[in-house]
């Protein structure tokens, strides 16, 4: 386990314990990996990850802001069409420790609206109990305003990771960045990239590197 600043590399036992109804990773018997990518979609950055995808014949998970999603239809589209899962990331990109209840669990739908999808990752990986309880507790919500189509938030798979590249740390360096991964990576490990501008720099150098390291290592690349 690797203690950078006040985030861990490797996420611990003692986490996956304290939030057992999180997904933290996959099966540990097939050699598939599951890379994510946080707070796209934005142009040139999610245009060089789904790129950088394409040229290794990977498919991925992109955890999408709302807001980014209204400011930037087309790459949202881009995404699905070239077959990636799409997921919530909240619309405004919610701390859920900083933010009450019934605000963030708005901002969550306000953001399914767009994404419509059975997959959330909160923000910074922070995340009441409360917060937990009361979107698992959700049966139905409206994906559209006029009520025409449902989704069924009792499906809802809650996602998290085992692997954190820290490429959205400023202080880290593109090598390091990449070590984080190719060192702690496993079977079933669900690896955690941001197609941001602040970690472009690191992005850019880890990412290609990460494919082809993985992919000479066996593995393959799977959605959640």
């Amino acid at each position: 386990m690797l203690l950078l600043g006040m985030y861990l590399v490797k996420s611990p036992r003692l986490l996956k314990w304290f939030y057992p109804s999180l997904l933290w990773n996959k099966s540990r018997k097939e050699k598939i990996v599951y890379l994510t990518f946080d707070d796209g979609p934005i142009p040139n950055v999610t245009d060089f990850v789904l790129n950088t995808l394409k040229s290794h014949g990977a498919l991925a998970t992109f955890f999408c802001i709302g807001d980014n999603i209204q400011k930037f239809p087309e790459i949202f589209e881009r995404l699905k069409q070239e077959g990636h899962q799409i997921g919530n990331h909240t619309y405004h990109h919610l701390k859920g420790w900083a933010t009450d209840d019934e605000t963030y669990i708005a901002d969550f739908l306000q953001c399914q609206l767009l994404t419509q999808t059975h997959l959330f990752r909160p923000p910074y990986g922070r995340i009441k109990k409360s917060q937990i309880r009361k979107l698992k507790a959700e049966s139905l919500k409206p994906t559209t305003p006029d009520h025409s189509e449902r989704y069924a938030l009792s499906a809802l798979q809650i996602v998290m990771w085992d692997v954190l590249s820290g490429d959205f740390d400023q202080n880290l360096s593109p090598e390091r960045c990449y070590q984080n991964v190719i060192d702690h990576v496993e079977n079933g490990s669900i690896i955690v990239f941001h197609d941001s501008l602040k970690a472009f720099d690191r992005l850019a150098y880890a990412l290609p590197r990460t494919l082809k390291y993985l992919a000479e290592k066996g593995y393959r690349f799977g959605t959640l």
